[in-house]
């Protein structure tokens, strides 16, 4: 079985090319063909079944068995997985900014009152 950082892993990298992110986003829409998904492409479908076969290793898509045209779906789980592991991290900067807030406000309330001028010096 699958560790959540393998799977992460084979998502991230199946998402860092452009055209599979695109073709994400249009299934966000709705269902689609592999013949669909060509449509707005300059490569042949056979270069659209590769990226297809990476989204469905990486367990972005699913497509079920059964003779084409076979529609193209996204997998909600991994985003939800995806989704957790960001919110994670993003919590953990938040929580630093906050420290950071908190010791710059602190920093601000020690600094002396500064009007321009020193003490004891006439103007």
């Amino acid at each position: 079985m699958a560790t959540t950082a393998d799977v992460l892993s084979r998502v991230f990298a199946a998402l860092a090319d452009p055209t599979r992110r695109d073709m994400v986003a249009r299934l966000s829409a709705g269902d689609a063909t592999a013949s669909q998904l060509a449509e707005p492409y300059q490569m042949s479908l056979q270069a659209v079944y590769k990226h297809l076969k990476v989204l469905e290793e990486a367990g972005v898509v699913t497509r079920p068995p059964g003779p084409q045209p076979r529609p193209v779906r996204l997998d909600a789980e991994v985003f939800d997985l995806m989704d957790k592991w960001i919110e994670r991290y993003r919590r953990q900067a938040e929580e630093r900014y906050r420290r950071l807030d908190a010791v710059l406000a602190r920093m601000d309330d020690e600094k002396p009152n500064d009007t321009g001028q020193q003490e004891g010096s006439a103007a």
